[in-house]
């Protein structure tokens, strides 16, 4: 069959704006030529096999939603110009809604503000140049939410946004049941709202098993079935990869075979089964006329403290994807972050479009051999043109100390460190506070058996798959000296099986800080996971009833109140996913506290950006709470690779704020 050919046959019925009374029920694909498993060589081949099959489908089952990054757009533009033409037609003729994302499929999260800006006002200026429309609608890139991020589309000019319900809903219990049917509207940090539309992930997993032939077309037609109601309905039947179907992207060894029966007609025969079930077809924005239904256009917080990004499908899919596993994940993001601060020093020789490819998710994921080669020579590229190095290690020759423990104090704080225990913190108290605010906590002072453990504060800890824990809570050769500033500096070098670790302490003197610079000498990192800092907070120094969190995930500050909320960021899905959810840090800071006492955990996002994990519950009557920095987690992407040889650095400070 020439796909390219115009079908005679009818189509399937359709309204842009449906009934006011049944199933609504619309589909978009995503178009992503980046896609982390596919060579270059195979784009043309996806044109061929996926994209222009999408065209037809569109023609004859539509109005349909395709989405796809400025980039790959342009890819296509210059692969197979015949398919924009026919793009833009359908477009006109309104089989096609194009909603935007971006010039690259960038985790908005995991990135300065300025830089999803620059995004989003990228793929805008490629959308218009190429098919003629500014798309009013836009998916969260990999369905990776922030509410910081509100303002940001809206700046865009964005009406309304897609995400997936499944998992902000997962955390959402109080949520009405219709809210999963109707559009919504989701809430940023500063009060400002925009329009939502729900994909929904066992939808689109249905409609890809009854394409691969896993399922039939009786068993998806009653899967639809079952979501009709006494009222109106939206339902979003696809929102995933045009990637998939009559075209294998090879990266699982699970992937389904080829059937050669057509994976595209059977979606067009999925689609005719919901409509013969007194659905009607619409385009995505065509669901927003149900927002003055009951329980629509509700002002949603999609975020909560427990899961403060939500993200799309499995919990296997969090911030740490695409943060700090991968090939090597935190040392690309590092030099992404480098490049970005050289942008700002020199706004004239920004190369914003470079820096948003750059950052894509699909380098991160589970990138060929051949692509992770030409994107290290391309970032180290771009290094050389933008980047500032980094300032030395600077530990400072001093008096050796001998006691197990030891007293630093400067004119704004009181610190003792533990020689037994790699310098970890046995307290820290900043002037102004009346106790001390970090530090440890021995074992037994809680009565649950499940926090029966010593907890510290500074320290390092390394775990790996079927090996025993490695950590820097070693005895310690530990030297104190003091700078011409005041600052009393700690050094010590930690053996462990992996190599050595150097840590650098800076007790400041003009200002309540504590800084820690760590160089890990180790030569194999392998697949395991490594966590940092672990600031635990003491329980005495803290009212629970009014701690709260303050960060940046992408866009501006957003605060979560932890009063009651039982979070464990760090809390493994399975043996394979090592975290359930995490925190950007995009601006490089967290601040947690309460009324009285508050404390701003920093890090040097372009030595290391690492990833905020945060702990919080009440055990009896005691607050544990302890904020962790993840520079390395474990899940299916993680393949392990270096962009640069050598010792690993991490610098990461902790201040009252």
């Amino acid at each position: 069959m020439n796909i390219r050919a115009t079908v005679k046959e009818a189509p399937l019925k359709h309204s842009d704006v449906a009934a006011n009374t049944g199933l609504r029920v619309f589909a978009f694909f995503h178009l992503n030529l980046a896609f982390s498993s596919i060579e270059e060589v195979r784009r043309g081949e996806v044109i061929t096999s996926c994209y222009w099959p999408l065209l037809q489908l569109a023609e004859r089952a539509g109005p349909l939603g395709l989405e796809m990054s400025g980039y790959t757009l342009e890819e296509v533009a210059a692969r197979d110009p015949a398919w924009i033409a026919a793009a833009k037609k359908l477009i006109a003729a309104g089989r096609i809604e194009l909603i935007g994302s971006g010039y690259s499929q960038m985790i908005a999260p995991l990135v300065p503000a300025r830089v999803t800006a620059e995004n989003l006002r990228l793929g805008i200026e490629i959308y218009e140049r190429h098919l003629g429309v500014r798309p009013k609608l836009a998916l969260v890139n990999e369905q990776a939410y922030a509410s910081g991020l509100v303002p940001l589309y809206l700046d865009a000019g964005f009406d309304a946004l897609i995400m997936d319900f499944d998992n902000p809903a997962a955390n959402h219990p109080e949520w009405p049941a219709e809210t999963a049917f109707l559009p919504q509207r989701a809430v940023g940090p500063d009060g400002q709202s925009i329009a939502l539309i729900w994909s929904n992930t066992t939808l689109f997993q249905q409609m890809q098993r009854l394409a691969h032939g896993d399922i039939s077309l009786e068993t998806y037609a009653g899967f639809v079935r079952g979501k009709h109601g006494d009222v109106p309905r939206a339902l979003c039947l696809y929102a995933s990869d045009a990637e998939i179907f009559d075209f294998r992207p090879g990266r699982f060894r699970t992937e389904e075979k080829l059937s050669g029966t057509g994976e595209w007609a059977k979606l067009e025969q999925g689609f005719a089964a919901v409509i013969a079930d007194d659905a009607v077809m619409t385009a995505p924005s065509g669901v927003l006329s149900l927002m003055t239904q009951a329980q629509g256009g509700q002002l949603l917080s999609l975020e909560n403290p427990a899961c403060p990004v939500p993200v799309k499908k499995q919990r296997k899919y969090n911030l740490a994807r695409w943060a700090v596993t991968g090939r090597d994940n935190t040392a690309i993001n590092a030099a992404c972050q480098r490049i970005y601060e050289g942008m700002l020093r020199d706004e004239a020789g920004a190369d914003w479009k470079e820096l948003c490819y750059l950052w894509a998710s699909d380098f991160r994921t589970h990138l060929t051999e051949k692509r992770w080669n030409a994107l290290c020579d391309r970032l180290k590229a771009a290094e050389a043109r933008w980047s500032a190095p980094l300032p030395a290690v600077a530990p400072l020759a001093g008096e050796k100390m001998s006691a197990r423990q030891f007293a630093v104090q400067t004119p704004s704080l009181r610190a003792t460190l533990d020689r037994r225990r790699g310098l970890a913190l046995q307290s820290l108290q900043f002037t102004g506070q009346k106790k001390p605010a970090l530090g440890g906590l021995p074992h037994g002072y809680f009565d649950e058996i499940a926090l029966q453990a010593d907890w510290y504060s500074g320290d390092s800890v390394f775990e790996a798959p079927g090996e025993h824990k490695l950590t820097d809570l070693e005895w310690c050769e530990a030297e104190l000296a003091t700078d011409s500033n005041g600052d009393v500096v700690a050094s010590a070098r930690i053996q462990t099986p992996k190599g050595p670790i150097e840590k650098v302490l800076r007790f400041c003197a003009n200002e309540p800080r504590v800084e820690f610079d760590l160089t890990f000498h180790w030569s194999d990192w392998g697949k395991g996971v490594l966590r940092l800092g672990h600031f635990t907070l003491l329980p005495d120094a803290f009212d629970p009833a009014t701690l709260t969190l303050e960060t940046c995930n992408g866009g501006g500050p957003e605060r979560f109140a932890l009063a009651g909320q039982v979070i464990e960021h760090g809390s493994p899905v399975s043996f394979l996913v090592s975290s359930s959810h995490g925190l950007g840090l995009t601006e490089g800071w967290a601040m947690i506290g309460d009324a009285q006492t508050r404390l701003k955990i920093e890090v040097d996002r372009s030595t290391a950006p690492l990833l905020g994990l945060l702990t919080h519950r009440m055990s009896g009557r005691k607050l544990f709470c302890q904020f962790v920095l993840s520079a390395l987690e474990l899940d299916d992407t993680r393949k392990p690779g270096a962009y640069a040889p050598g010792p690993r650095r991490f610098r990461f400070s902790v201040s009252a704020a």
